[in-house]
């Protein structure tokens, strides 16, 4: 299994980003997928979920602005990031139960 992040950068408040998950080892359609964030000092967190079956759910810090997706003949998960704000500031991973991470993309929101 293999998760590998892009997308990552440093941005203005009130920018966007796109992150991705390029996802290989494993047949993709068949898993839930996630991402979490860690900001620094902080525990790691669940942004965002997408089921299987398309259905999807967000922390309520990220509500409204954020928005997973896949695409299962890619082998990608995505994550569409609007609206940032600097405590968006983390460090991004890709994850896959059980227990498989990605390697992480960082994520800086400031002027």
């Amino acid at each position: 299994v293999q998760l590998v992040e892009f997308g990552g950068d440093l941005v203005q408040p009130g920018g966007s980003l796109r992150l991705s998950c390029v996802a290989s080892g494993f047949t993709f359609r068949n898993y839930d997928m996630s991402w979490y964030r860690q900001a620094p000092g902080k525990e790691r967190e669940l942004v965002a979920i997408i089921r299987l079956n398309g259905a999807t759910n967000y922390a309520d810090s990220v509500k409204g602005r954020f928005t997973i997706s896949r695409d299962n003949a890619k082998n990608t998960l995505y994550l569409q990031m609007n609206s940032l704000k600097p405590e968006d500031t983390a460090v991004y991973y890709c994850y896959r139960p059980i227990d498989y991470w990605g390697q992480g993309t960082q994520v800086t929101v400031s002027s």
